[in-house]
């Protein structure tokens, strides 16, 4: 009789083993400094170190300022707040997030950038109390915020900034990019009706309060954005005798002026010139 019951508890016992939940692996920071995170799992992708050096990025120099001082301060343990990068598309907001780090990284060999999706901003509450009992310090990254789930995930980044009974983490300072001042989508009130539209609106409002650190970016003027081609230019070694007329052109086609437009032309640029980049 015990022989026969054998198979049967051995299967039983093999699709507990395949119920339960696996262990997570244990979280390792070494060997990057940039990660991406992946909520569903909880896993830490690392990424590699980001290129463009911080002085390379041109008609930033107030918000350059403002930005690494605050960084500073959290890198070396004194207050600090979390930050809104807020403006027209394309000035340089994520890049100067990014590049700052790694400057001041340079010099904190604890200090870590994790990056996480404007559709997850759900998942941040769990994520800071993963961080929060790391010894590392971590610049959490969310590029291009905005609430467009309404209230749900504006509560999520409020609970998570704010840190609950416990407080919020010392180790983590949080950075968003947006398009918006206070992170509101367009058509709002359209797609939810004027009461619950204000309410979320309130709600959203009260988020950006948050950030204790706002920086803008405004849109870029032509000399800036010629400054802008003729510096990628010279770091890179590339050089052409009509570059301003041919810049102006490409900016035109575009419809806008930024950083991002002038890089845009330096990668083509580059590529006619047969010259490599490091993005």
């Amino acid at each position: 009789m015990e022989s026969d019951a054998l198979p049967l508890l051995t299967r039983i016992a093999e699709a507990l083993e395949r119920l339960a939940p696996t262990a997570p692996a244990p979280v390792s920071f070494d060997g990057a400094r940039m990660f991406r995170h992946e909520p569903p799992t909880g896993a830490f992708h690392p990424a590699p170190d980001y290129p463009l050096p911080l002085e390379s990025l041109v008609g930033v120099d107030r918000q350059k300022v403002r930005f690494v001082e605050n960084l500073e301060r959290f890198a070396g343990g004194l207050p600090f707040n979390h930050a809104l990068l807020w403006g027209v598309r394309g000035t340089g907001k994520s890049s100067l997030a990014k590049a700052a780090f790694m400057a001041v990284a340079a010099g904190a060999s604890d200090l870590r950038l994790v990056e996480v999706d404007r559709d997850e901003v759900t998942a941040l509450p769990g994520l800071f109390d993963a961080l929060r009992v790391r010894p590392e310090r971590f610049l959490v990254l969310c590029d291009d915020l905005s609430f467009e789930e309404g209230a749900a995930a504006a509560k999520a980044l409020k609970s998570a900034l704010e840190g609950g009974v416990s407080g919020p983490p010392a180790n983590v300072l949080f950075i968003a990019t947006s398009n918006r001042r206070h992170l509101m989508p367009r058509g709002h009130a359209e797609d939810r009706g004027l009461v619950a539209a204000a309410e979320d609106a309130e709600e959203e409002v009260s988020v950006s309060d948050r950030f204790g650190l706002w920086i803008g970016f405004p849109p870029m003027d032509q000399p800036t954005y010629l400054a802008a081609v003729k510096g990628y230019a010279a770091r890179y070694g590339l050089a052409a005798p009509d570059l301003e007329r041919r810049a102006l052109q490409w900016a035109q086609l575009r419809g806008s002026r930024s950083g991002r437009v002038a890089w845009q032309f330096i990668r083509d640029l580059a590529g006619e010139l047969g010259k490599p980049l490091p993005l």
